[in-house]
């Protein structure tokens, strides 16, 4: 590989951009494709497939043999909420390969006790969301029903173009929740992007069926992404 093309790789790994490396197997030529970047015909839907599935693999796309070198950022799950559903998600999250974080400013929740081997931060979202910020491959999950807690990350997970916003509590509670977050600034097509009640509709009762229809609406919501680029409301992604 030339030694431009792979200090370009790994600088869009180090910003966590999803990128993959094409590379004709006829005459060794190679180039870089982002995430949200254009391209037509057979190759196009490789393309869209191979960044939706994150595996990498050869293919026979417009007349060429190519190989796809599918660099995608790892997908993390940011829980705003200490709480039983969270400790019931952690292990699945877990299995199912994501990386995921808790973030509850309540110490007596937020103990390495109820969540052990998980990341844990017993401190206000605003704080840990500052040195970790969200992105385009994070989802977030606010289970508190506190807004002096959920407001603010949801907020942030919503302008950061997080491919998963989810939020606990009823559809009264949630509209409530969309009066505030749009009076403090977010747009109607903003709010609208937020999973309320979280999860997909299957019934769930207890803390761990509330958990496993959050990680599949998860999955299905990082495996069905907007590949374009597009920030919802219009923006562009950050180049």
């Amino acid at each position: 590989m030339e030694l431009a093309k792979l200090t370009q790789l790994n600088e869009e790994r180090r910003a966590r951009r999803a990128v993959i490396l094409l590379t004709d197997l006829g005459d060794g030529s190679s180039r870089i494709v982002r995430e949200g970047e254009k391209l037509d015909g057979e190759l196009g839907e490789a393309v869209a497939k191979a960044f939706r599935s994150g595996k990498s693999g050869t293919i026979e796309a417009d007349g060429r043999t190519l190989f796809m070198n599918v660099h995608v950022p790892p997908a993390r799950i940011v829980v705003i909420g200490a709480v039983h559903i969270s400790q019931a998600l952690a292990p699945m999250a877990r299995i199912a390969g994501f990386d995921l974080e808790i973030i509850d400013p309540r110490a007596a929740f937020a103990t390495p006790e109820r969540f052990a081997g998980v990341g844990l931060y017993a401190e206000w979202p605003e704080e840990v969301l500052r040195d970790r910020p969200l992105d385009r491959y994070t989802a977030l999950a606010a289970l508190t029903h506190d807004p002096k807690i959920d407001d603010f990350p949801l907020t942030a997970a919503l302008q950061a173009g997080c491919f998963y916003v989810g939020a606990l509590g009823s559809r009264k509670t949630n509209a409530r929740r969309r009066e505030r977050l749009v009076a403090g600034g977010l747009s109607e097509a903003q709010f609208d992007r937020i999973a309320a009640p979280i999860g997909l509709d299957i019934g769930a009762s207890s803390p761990a069926e509330i958990a496993v229809a959050i990680l599949a609406q998860i999955i299905a919501a990082l495996r069905q992404r907007d590949l374009s680029g597009a920030l919802p409301g219009g923006a562009m992604a950050e180049a």
